[in-house]
């Protein structure tokens, strides 16, 4: 009997099955300028009227080691948020609004009740965001990667007006920076967290998540990260916004510095707002030292707007009653030096 793809590992029909299962989840969020359906070689999307310039502004990530947790726990629903997240909360902080997403899952074996799994919490992160999942692709690496393992990535476009592009350049010594909370890792740090928590303390993903934690660690590891796209549109189009950082990998101090013009920095004080848990979980059970906990992880903050110290106490009201706490956490200065934590 010759060979066969099947045998080589590549499903085909489960494939076809699994786009089967994920085509409602995609459907739902379709908005306008959505043009076709599901199965055409190209997610085609019109481009908004009104605008006088419009720029498009993409960006792509992924999950990265979360993905492991999500598969050692087998919950695969949320996941997807995390990654809707990472795409959308890097467009807006150009002042972009997200129109349309992509997908790419690779896997070692297809499972199709698996993917749709993974596919719905991509289609729920897009519906938080206002964006359509105009496509993705499926790709089954036998051989490559484990039958169980994983491997999620995204990309996503975003249109704003030319004038209206928010690059950092307005930022000026005593403008107020304004932290949106983040009650969770988000997708950043998870080798730093993985090591302590699991290598390291031994804990068990079932177990608390910590001495008296009403929720399991896995609970606590998984929890979806904030969509801050909406709340931000809102807070775009009501107070003057100099810049805007989200916090991801390299933490504040390497996030925020990235916004801000030569010879300015920033002073942050980490007293304004409370720290998850969480965070200082990973850093009793590793002994990881304040630097390195800040250079990893959100520490609490996912994302900050850099506003005028006029429209500081309107931008906290704007993101709050949007459903994204937020603080006034520090403030713009003079000097060459990096971003300090106090």
């Amino acid at each position: 009997m010759g060979e066969t793809y099947a045998a080589a590992g590549v499903d085909i029909a489960a494939g076809g099955r699994a786009v089967e299962l994920i085509k409602p989840a995609v459907r739902s969020t379709f908005r306008d300028g959505v043009l076709g359906d599901i199965g055409g070689f190209g997610g085609l999307f019109a481009l908004p009227s009104g605008y006088r310039q419009p720029v498009l502004v993409s960006s792509t990530d992924g999950v990265g080691t979360k993905a492991e947790v999500a598969r050692a726990a087998g919950r695969f629903t949320t996941i997807g948020v995390d990654l809707v997240a990472m795409c959308v909360d890097d467009l807006v902080c150009q002042g972009a609004e997200p129109l349309f997403f992509l997908d790419y899952i690779s896997v070692g074996s297809l499972v199709p009740e698996r993917m749709a799994e993974l596919v719905e919490g991509v289609a729920d992160g897009c519906r938080q965001a206002g964006c359509a999942l105009v496509g993705g692709e499926m790709a089954e690496h036998p051989g490559v990667m484990g039958d169980d393992e994983f491997d999620l990535v995204g990309f996503a476009v975003g249109v704003v007006e030319r004038d209206a592009v928010v690059t950092g350049a307005a930022v000026s010594r005593g403008d107020v920076l304004v932290g949106l909370h983040s009650p969770n890792l988000r997708s950043n740090g998870f080798s730093l967290a993985r090591r302590v928590l699991l290598e390291r303390a031994g804990l068990s993903l079932g177990g608390p998540a910590w001495d008296g934690a009403d929720t399991d660690l896995v609970t606590e590891l998984l929890a979806p990260s904030v969509i801050y796209t909406p709340a931000v549109l809102a807070l775009l189009a009501a107070v003057e916004v100099h810049g805007l950082a989200h916090i991801t990998g390299g933490g504040l101090p390497g996030n925020l510095s990235r916004i801000l013009p030569e010879g300015m920095s920033a002073t942050i004080d980490t007293s304004s707002w409370e720290v998850p848990r969480l965070f200082s979980e990973i850093a009793r059970l590793g002994e990881v030292d304040g630097g390195e906990m800040a250079r990893t992880f959100n520490m609490g903050i996912g994302l900050v707007a850099v506003v005028p110290p006029s429209q500081a106490a309107d931008a906290c009201t704007v993101l709050n009653e949007a459903g994204c706490a937020a603080s006034v956490i520090g403030e713009v200065t003079e000097g060459e030096g990096p971003v300090t934590l106090l």
